[in-house]
Order: C-alpha cells, then sequence, then structure tokens
C-alpha cells in the first residue's frame, strides 16, 4: 500500500504512534545455514545493514529485519509450541512497544540509526523445517518487517525505536 496523501484523513491516522518501542533482542545470521549470533549491539552501515550480517553489502532493501515481539506467542501457538526463541526466525531485531509493520514505507530511528521499512518480511520454506509442519502458515502475516538502512549507525539492546516525521 503506498502511503495516501499527506491532507488526508487516512495519512494522519497512519502517523499516529502511542509511544516508542524498545529492540529486545539483536542476532547476526553470518552465514546461511549457520547459527544465528545473539548479540547486545550491532553497528548498521548505510546502503547494507548489520555488520557481521549475511545481507551486509546486498540489495539494501532487506539490509536490516525486524519482527514483533508480541508475534512470537502467536506464531508458538500457531505452530504448536510453548514458546519460540527468536533466533530461529532468523530476523535481526525483536521490537516490542510499536507496530513494526506500519513503519513500512516510513522513516523510523532504531540507536542511532535510521532505517526505512521496505517491504513485509514474509516468512520462507526454512520456517517448515525449523518450526515444523505449518510453520510457514504459523508465520504468515506476522513475518515482521524488512528495512534498509539510511543513516548508519549503533542498535544496542533497550535502544527506542521510533518513526521519524519525514
Amino acid at each position: 500500500m503506498r502511503n495516501p496523501p499527506p491532507e488526508s484523513a487516512l495519512r494522519a491516522l497512519m502517523t499516529q504512534f502511542p509511544r516508542a518501542g524498545t529492540v529486545d533482542w539483536i542476532g547476526l545470521r553470518p552465514a546461511r545455514d549457520v547459527l544465528v549470533e545473539i548479540v547486545d549491539s550491532a553497528v548498521a552501515v548505510t546502503g547494507a545493514g548489520l555488520t557481521g550480517d549475511r545481507y551486509t553489502g546486498g540489495s539494501g532493501k532487506r539490509g536490516i529485519t525486524l519482527i514483533q515481539a508480541e508475534h512470537l506467542p502467536a506464531i508458538a501457538a500457531l505452530s504448536g509450541h510453548a514458546t519460540v526463541d527468536p533466533a530461529v526466525l532468523r530476523r535481526n531485531l525483536v521490537v516490542s512497544g510499536i507496530p513494526v509493520i506500519a513503519l513500512k514505507g516510513r522513516r523510523f530511528r532504531v540507536g542511532t540509526a535510521l532505517l526505512e521499512g521496505t517491504s513485509p518480511c514474509d516468512p520462507c520454506s526454512k520456517m517448515e523445517e525449523t518450526l515444523g509442519p505449518g510453520g510457514y502458515n504459523a508465520m504468515r502475516a506476522m513475518g515482521g518487517l524488512c528495512a534498509r538502512v539510511i543513516e548508519g549507525g549503533v542498535v544496542r539492546l533497550g535502544d527506542a525505536v521510533e518513526w521519524v516525521d519525514a
């Protein structure tokens, strides 16, 4: 969905966030099919991604992936698990308190980095293997958001995630 015109009532609704979010978890995927490294901080590189992550230097549209912390219990329940470790979902940031999908097409700050939401981060077939049969469908509509790095910076656990008015 494209952003509605600046003067529209829908646009006004889409710019209302009751509070900032928080970075709850950070993971780096150094290579395909290897364990995710859980870290306390990471460096976001302009036009690339997080230093140490396999997507750094790629197209930039998927430089950083975010998933909603509030969706983890739903994904676990729908896939038949008591809990789901964020590392198995292979996203870079777990964020709570702000709806990450509402940041699609918008700029937002995470720590000192400026990001722009580019597209939903749909699950891949690997979720079937990771979560078991139905794992792909358990994550549909809850896979999170892909973002590009507009301005590099440092992202730390506990950092705020805040929409930036264009």
